[in-house]
C-alpha cells in the first residue's frame, strides 16, 4: 500500500503489504471474521480472538490454515487452559504455570511445496488434536474430505475480483490505509450478506432454484 514492500522502511506501519486475515466457515463460506493489517503475529492472535469471541468460545471440529507460524501460538492463546502444577513437596522453586491445549481442539496446517510457481505437493500435519479426531472431522463435514486451505483461496480469488484495489500488477491498489480498510469491510461485509454463492442454491418442492448468501438463514 502506496509503494511496495521491498521499498518500505522497517517500521513502516502503514505503507507496503497489507494482508486480509480472514477465519471462514467452509459450510456456510460465511466471513466470520477479519482483520486488515500487517503480516503479524498480533494480527494473527487479533483474528483468533475475535473468532472465538464470535463463535461463543466454542470448539470448532477442524481448524485448518497455512503455516504461518503464529497460528498455533494464537489457537494455544485462545483456546488453551491455564495448568497450575500441584505442590510436589520437594525443597525447590515450584513448577511455573503453563497454558494446555485442550484435547478437543483439532487444528491442522498445510504445506504447499511449489516448482517452477507450480504447486507439486501438499502436505498436511496436525498441530493439535490427533488423527482420528481430524478423520471423524472430515466425515462430519459436508464440503470436504481431506484437509486444506481452498475455501479461503477461493474467497480471496472472488474479494480481488470484488474489490480492484487487490488485483495484482496494477495501478489501482490502495494509497491510504483508512481508505483500504473500509474498502475491505464494506467488501467483506457485502459479500456475506449481498453475494449470492452458486453452490449454495437450494431447490424448491417445485423444482425451482432459490439464490442464498453466504449470511442466508431459514425462516
Amino acid at each position: 500500500m502506496g509503494q511496495k514492500e521491498k521499498n518500505c522502511s522497517p517500521d513502516a506501519e502503514r505503507a507496503g503489504d497489507c494482508w486480509d486475515h480472514t477465519a471462514i466457515d467452509p459450510e456456510s463460506r460465511l466471513i466470520v471474521s477479519l482483520v486488515v493489517g500487517k503480516r503479524t503475529a498480533e494480527s494473527t492472535r487479533a483474528l483468533v480472538q475475535d473468532f472465538r469471541a464470535r463463535t461463543g468460545g466454542r470448539v470448532m471440529r477442524l481448524m485448518t490454515s497455512d503455516e504461518h507460524a503464529p497460528y498455533e501460538d494464537a489457537i494455544r492463546t485462545a483456546y488453551g487452559r491455564l495448568v497450575q502444577p500441584p505442590p510436589t513437596g520437594r525443597p525447590g522453586r515450584p513448577r511455573s504455570p503453563y497454558v494446555e491445549v485442550p484435547p478437543e481442539v483439532t487444528y491442522a496446517t498445510v504445506n504447499k511445496e511449489r516448482e517452477s510457481n507450480k504447486v507439486v505437493r501438499v502436505t498436511p500435519r496436525v498441530i493439535f488434536g490427533t488423527g482420528l479426531a481430524v478423520v471423524l472431522a472430515l466425515i462430519a463435514s459436508k464440503v470436504s474430505r481431506t484437509i486444506n486451505t481452498c475455501f479461503m483461496e477461493r474467497h480471496n480469488g472472488t474479494d480481488r475480483n470484488r474489490c480492484s484495489r487487490k488485483i495484482r500488477k496494477t495501478y489501482q491498489f490502495s494509497k491510504d490505509w483508512a481508505t483500504h480498510r473500509a474498502a475491505t469491510e464494506f467488501s467483506y461485509f457485502s459479500y456475506n450478506f449481498c453475494w449470492t454463492v452458486r453452490t449454495l442454491r437450494i431447490r424448491d418442492e417445485n423444482k425451482r432454484w432459490h439464490e442464498r448468501t453466504p449470511r442466508w438463514r431459514p425462516g
